[in-house]
């Protein structure tokens, strides 16, 4: 499928697919526009997001997936957020919110917020957005229904509710008790039904519209005029965010890449076969392969004779080119254990063993969980495992391995021997026996 499109409460996929055929996905949090992106769809659509309760979807996955070559729409509620928020990098907003929030006229995120039931009930609304508010009084006084100055004190009682609790019965009944003209507001009521705006389901479609209209027209890949930076926050959020899954009944979720690597890093060889090969591969691509093709390449980025002494000199910034090889090699790791057949074997290990500690309460395990000392289980794990003697600077070998610290090492490692054990009593407890 060439795009996908994170909505929710604002308009239901079944609507949706009616005015754009796509892969439509639940309300964005962070890491979704990224794994999304790995799919490469020509277009990405963001309709809904989530605010609070879960991390909100990042800018620098937006900026990485134009730099992509993937056009990024965005409208309605975090989509029109983000758009206003990016315009200037080339994300593309649609319809009347975003338009608000790009020239000033709007600026709280709260104006688009409301309270929705879980995916089980479609993510059912159960407030109304502030911006679908103002747009039905604004309306409602074009047509006579209500004053200036009536609009005005209404739209000042809803935005002083709380999100969850906004809607027209309560701003009725507020609006009543303050003292406001019974009369206009009996009108205003009656008038509601067949007259209320919902701003963020019109600006949706338009997007979904604009988006079809598009393809159609036969959309090119996306061009960004900026250079993507590959920080060190960045590597973290992508390492994190893993890849987007669709299971048989193409319902979707993310499975992380941090979990797979760790099965292929306990392999301890493997990983080093596996990494060697994709680094490699990226300096065969860039011509990178003697000094003068490495001097050539910090030609194309900029530095002169000179700089390149003092960036070979300078100890961090030699570090900064081993990271940013490092990166783009951990990168495409996925794709070199698919090409190896490695691939399904480590996923659905990654999911067994993540599944089994978490439903035991030992997601994030101590030693004592183990009933372990540190000594104890890096002697189970280099002399029963791997048949080696320990290293003497463990942290070193966990830093060849790609782990972030020796802390994550020896996490690592404590899920893998916790897993083992349990599995070696499952195999125990269903052994035929004669």
């Amino acid at each position: 499928m060439s795009v996908y499109v994170f909505t929710g409460p604002t308009i239901s996929p079944a609507d949706a697919r009616a005015e754009l055929d796509a892969v439509y996905l639940p309300p964005a949090a962070e890491g979704d526009v990224y794994r999304a992106a790995l799919k490469r769809p020509q277009a990405i659509g963001i309709i809904d997001g989530y605010f609070q309760s879960t991390p909100t979807v990042r800018h620098k996955e937006i900026l990485w997936a134009m730099s992509r070559g993937i056009h990024v729409f965005g409208s309605s509620s975090i989509g029109a957020l983000r758009a206003a928020e990016l315009a200037v990098f080339g994300m593309e907003g649609v319809g009347t919110i975003f338009e608000l929030y790009r020239d000033g006229v709007l600026e709280d995120d709260d104006e688009v917020a409301i309270a929705h039931g879980p995916p089980e009930v479609g993510f059912l609304a159960g407030s109304e957005a502030m911006v679908n508010i103002r747009q039905t009084l604004l309306k409602a006084e074009r047509v006579g229904v209500i004053s200036t100055e009536l609009r005005t004190a209404l739209e000042k009682i809803g935005k002083k509710l709380f999100y969850p609790d906004r809607n027209y019965t309560v701003l009725l009944r507020l609006a009543s008790e303050y003292g406001l003209p019974g009369a206009g507001l009996a009108r205003l009521q009656k008038w509601l039904p067949r007259g209320r705006v919902n701003q963020k389901h019109e600006d949706a479609v338009t997007m979904l519209l604009l988006i079809r209209r598009r393809l159609d027209d036969g959309l090119r890949p996306k061009k960004v005029s900026y250079s993507f930076e590959h920080t060190s926050m960045w590597e973290s959020a992508w390492r994190q965010s893993g890849e987007l899954r669709f299971d048989s009944n193409v319902h979707s979720g993310a499975v992380v890449l941090e979990p797979i690597l760790d099965e292929l890093r306990l392999d301890g060889d493997q990983f080093k076969r596996h990494s060697l090969a994709v680094l490699q591969a990226f300096r065969r691509e860039r011509n990178l392969g003697d000094v003068a093709e490495l001097e050539r390449w910090m030609n194309n980025n900029g530095l002169d004779r000179h700089e390149f002494d003092t960036l070979m000199m300078d100890d961090a910034r030699a570090r900064w080119i081993h990271q940013r090889f490092q990166f783009a090699a951990v990168s495409r790791l996925a794709e070199e254990l698919r090409l190896s057949g490695d691939y399904p074997r480590l996923v659905a290990r990654a999911l067994a063993k993540d599944d089994l500690l978490e439903s035991l309460g030992l997601k994030n395990p101590c030693l004592r969980s183990a009933g372990l000392t540190e000594n104890q289980l890096l002697n189970w794990y280099f002399e029963e495992l791997l048949h080696r003697p320990v290293p003497d600077d463990v942290g070193s070998y966990a830093r060849e391995l790609g782990f972030a610290s020796p802390d994550a090492f020896r996490r690592a490692l404590l899920k893998e021997y916790l897993y083992r054990g349990f599995e070696r009593q499952t195999k125990q407890m269903i052994k035929p026996t004669s």
